[in-house]
């Protein structure tokens, strides 16, 4: 070591990182989540879970906290990490994130329960100066919220549920052509999979009205222009009528 120039190397402690197969491959996955998701593993070998923050692998990967919430987004939406927060009493000020690496993915969505503190949930992706500790070496426990709903699955509805919210809302589209429709496109929205069938509905009534405005206006362009082609016709015969020579 060469004093005055000491370069100070934080601790780190050696646990081994793991990628399985189905993270490696997963295209929907950009690469670097892939590569968060292997520090996650070993960030969790101590505790079973992580709770370092976006700041921390920010810096450590040298990338904006928004990219890291990106890559944690990707994660938590392809299933194969659950995130839980922790609030200071009384507030929503986060105190806590904790990642839990999910061990099987397909298992997991089919058999989802609520957990306890310790076993990491949802988070809503929310950049907070204040609210990790993130060199994983200490951890104060505060107040936690009651427990959130875990995120519905999506369930396609049923005709009469499509009619009765169309009477509701007063939506005058065909409910049999809008389930048609989006069975035939396996309920995606674009490249998306639905999240709010309602939402749908309400978008084809702006669409219905706005179709029936549009086709409003071409009838009624449609019957001046005829107006005016009649009108021109009855003058050309009464300019071309020499009945009253006679």
């Amino acid at each position: 070591m060469n004093k005055g120039n000491d370069i100070i190397i934080p601790e780190k402690k050696g646990y081994y990182a793991i990628i399985p197969a189905f993270v490696r491959y997963d295209k929907r996955l950009p690469a670097n989540a892939k590569l968060l998701y292997g520090e996650l593993t070993a960030l969790s070998n101590e505790k079973g879970y992580c709770w370092a923050g976006n700041d921390y692998f920010a810096g450590l990967y040298e990338v904006s906290k928004t990219s890291v919430s990106k890559w944690v987004s990707a994660l938590k939406d392809a299933g194969y990490i659950q995130i839980q927060l922790e609030y200071a009493e009384g507030t929503k000020q986060i105190l806590h994130r904790y990642i839990r690496i999910v061990k099987d993915p397909i298992e997991e969505k089919l058999h989802t329960s609520i957990r306890k503190v310790n076993d990491p949930i949802e988070e809503k992706l929310i950049d907070n100066s204040t609210s990790n500790n993130t060199n994983n070496n200490t951890m104060n426990i505060g107040v936690v919220t009651p427990e959130k709903k875990l995120k519905k699955l999506f369930v396609k509805p049923t005709l009469t549920e499509v009619i009765d919210y169309c009477n509701a809302t007063q939506a005058n589209i065909d409910p049999q052509d809008f389930i048609d429709f989006y069975e035939s496109k396996g309920w995606m929205v674009g490249r998306n999979k639905m999240k709010c069938w309602k939402s749908c509905v309400r978008r084809w009534k702006r669409m219905e009205v706005e179709k029936n405005r549009e086709k409003h206006e071409k009838n009624k362009a449609k019957q001046a222009k005829q107006n005016e082609q009649l009108r021109n016709r009855t003058i050309e015969h009464q300019l071309s009528d020499t009945s009253w020579a006679d």
